[in-house]
C-alpha cells in the first residue's frame, strides 16, 4: 500500500482550510504590513530592522501552533542579512530541505484604489499585498503540511526549513550561510522550493527549469562634452547608433533571435513533446495573458515556439538607459555617451560566468569608429534544470493534485531566474528538487496589486503533505 493511500483526504482538506483561515492568513496579513525591502532596495536594511521583524513575526506564529519535534534558530553573520533555520524531527528515513524567503520587492506604483504594498486586502479568492505570493506564504505552507500529517499520525522524514531574507537581491548572502550551516542543513534527499509559478489554478504545476541571467551596463562614449547637433552630426558618430550596432552583434533585430551559439543549448525532442502538452492545456493563454496593446503581435505565432522562446532560449531585454535627457530637456545636442542596461536570459546548461566574459568581449572588441566602449558586468546567475523525480514521488504528486485541485499535475517552465536553485544544486548534487508555488496567472508579483490565490495555497499545502508522506515509499 502506498503511503498516500493511508491519507484521509477529507480530513487533510479540512485541516488545511482551518489552519489557513484561523491562523496562517491572519499572520500573513501582518507580514504584508512590514515594508521588508530586500537589501538591494534598502541600503539601511540593518538599521531599519524590517527583515528581522519578518523573522520575529514568523517565529511568533510558530509558537502559536502545535508541531512536534520543532527546533528554531536565527542566524546573523557579520554584515549579512538574517536567516531562519527550522528543524523538525522525522519518524522515517530521509531528509527534506524546504526553501522560502521573507524579503520583498519595492513598492512600485499603480496599485488599485484602496490597495497598497503594505496594506493587506482580502477580496476572495485573493489576498493583496507585497510579499503575499512572493514569498511570504512559503514557510506557513510547509509547516502546515507537516502538522497535517502529524494530526493523522502519518510518518514523515526529517524536515529542515531554510528561510532567507535577501532572495530578491539575488541571494548574495546565501553562499556564506550554506558554508557556515553545512552540518546543520544535513544532506537533503529532496529540496522543496515554494517560490515558483503555475500555468493555471486548476492543478499543481511542477517547475522543471528556470533560465539563468547575465548582463551589465553597456556604455558608448564619443565626446568629452555635448556638441551642437547641427555642427557635429555627420562628423562625430552618434553614440546611440554605435550602441545599436553593438547590440546587433548579440541580437537579430528583425527576429529577436540571439546570434551567438554559446548562448544557446540544444532542445530535445522530449522537450518539444512536453511543451506541446503544456500548450494543449494552456492554449492561447501563453501569450494572451500578457498586457499587449491593441494591434501588437507576439514574437512567435506558433505557441510551442513561444513557450520555448520564453523559457528555454536566450533573450535580450534593455531594462534601462542613461545619457539621454528627458524629452522636456532634450535640446539639439549630440550627446557625449549612451548607456544601456543589458539583461540577457540564458537557458539551463549555459554557464553564466563564461557567458558573461564572452559577452563583454563581444561588445568591447573592435568598436565602430574607435568609440570608447565599456561593458560593466553585473552578477551572473546560472539556470536550473531539475533532475528526474523518483517515480513514487511523481505518482504522489499526481494523486495529490487530483485530490486537492481536481486535476492531475503538469510540468512547468519558468523564464525567470532563482539564483538559489543553482546554488543548492551545486551544494547538493545528489538531491532531487520539487519546485512549485502559487504564483499563477494574474498574481503580478513584483508589480502593483500583487496577490495570493487563497484556494490554491490551501491545495498546495495538501500536495506538499502527500509528498512528505510518500517519502516512506522512496
Amino acid at each position: 500500500m502506498a503511503a498516500t493511500d493511508v491519507i484521509d483526504w477529507e480530513q487533510l482538506s479540512e485541516f488545511s482550510e482551518r489552519m489557513w483561515e484561523e491562523s496562517a492568513l491572519p499572520s500573513l496579513c501582518e507580514f504584508i504590513e512590514i515594508p521588508a525591502l530586500s537589501p538591494a532596495f534598502d541600503s539601511n536594511w540593518s538599521e531599519n530592522g524590517y527583515l528581522d521583524a519578518t523573522i520575529d513575526l514568523f517565529v511568533g506564529w510558530l509558537e502559536s501552533v502545535q508541531i512536534k519535534g520543532l527546533s528554531v534558530s536565527i542566524h546573523s553573520l557579520e554584515g549579512k542579512t538574517p536567516l531562519l533555520l527550522l528543524d523538525v524531527e522525522g519518524s522515517i528515513p530521509g531528509e527534506v530541505l524546504f526553501y522560502s524567503h521573507l524579503d520583498k520587492q519595492p513598492e512600485f506604483v499603480g496599485w488599485s484604489e484602496g490597495k497598497g504594498p503594505w496594506i493587506p486586502v482580502r477580496e476572495d479568492p485573493w489576498l493583496f499585498g507585497r510579499g503575499s505570493v512572493d514569498d511570504g506564504y512559503g514557510g506557513y505552507c510547509g509547516i502546515i503540511s507537516l502538522m497535517a500529517l502529524q494530526e493523522q499520525g502519518i510518518p514523515h522524514p526529517r524536515c529542515r526549513f531554510l528561510i532567507e531574507t535577501c532572495e530578491e537581491s539575488g541571494s548574495p548572502d546565501l553562499p556564506a550561510y550554506l558554508t557556515e550551516l553545512k552540518e546543520d542543513l544535513g544532506t537533503p534527499d529532496l529540496v522543496i522550493v515554494l517560490d515558483s509559478g503555475l500555468g493555471d489554478y486548476e492543478r499543481l504545476w511542477i517547475t522543471e527549469s528556470l533560465r539563468g541571467l547575465v548582463g551589465g551596463t553597456l556604455t558608448v562614449a564619443v565626446t568629452s562634452e555635448g556638441v551642437h547637433s547641427g555642427m557635429a552630426s555627420g562628423v562625430i558618430p552618434s553614440s546611440f547608433r554605435i550602441a545599436r550596432n553593438l547590440l546587433s552583434r548579440l541580437e537579430d533585430e528583425e527576429t529577436g533571435e540571439i546570434i551567438p551559439d554559446w548562448l544557446h543549448t540544444d532542445l530535445s525532442k522530449q522537450l518539444y513533446s512536453d511543451a506541446g502538452e503544456i500548450v494543449d492545456v494552456l492554449g492561447d493563454a501563453i501569450v494572451t495573458d500578457f498586457p499587449f496593446l491593441d494591434g501588437v503581435q507576439p514574437q512567435h505565432s506558433d505557441l510551442v515556439e513561444a513557450l520555448l522562446a520564453q523559457n528555454w532560449k536566450p533573450t535580450l531585454s534593455i531594462t534601462g538607459a542613461d545619457g539621454l535627457p528627458s524629452l522636456a530637456n532634450a535640446g539639439n545636442v549630440l550627446r557625449t555617451h549612451t548607456s544601456l542596461k543589458v539583461s540577457v536570459r540564458i537557458p539551463p546548461g549555459v554557464e553564466s560566468e563564461p557567458a558573461s566574459e564572452k559577452l563583454k568581449q563581444l561588445f568591447e572588441e573592435n568598436p565602430p569608429f574607435g568609440a570608447n566602449v565599456v561593458f560593466d558586468l553585473d552578477a551572473a546567475a546560472n539556470g536550473f534544470s531539475a533532475p528526474q523525480i523518483p517515480s513514487v514521488i511523481a505518482q504522489a504528486i499526481d494523486v495529490a493534485s487530483t485530490h486537492s485541485f481536481g486535476k492531475g499535475s503538469m510540468p512547468f517552465y519558468e523564464g525567470g531566474t532563482i539564483p538559489f536553485l543553482a546554488m543548492m544544486q551545486e551544494s547538493y548534487p545528489d538531491a532531487r528538487f520539487l519546485v512549485t508555488g502559487c504564483a499563477g496567472p494574474g498574481n503580478n508579483a513584483h508589480g502593483p496589486d500583487e496577490k495570493l490565490h487563497i484556494p490554491t495555497v490551501k491545495s498546495v499545502t495538501q500536495c506538499v503533505a502527500a509528498v512528505l508522506a510518500a517519502m516512506a515509499d522512496n
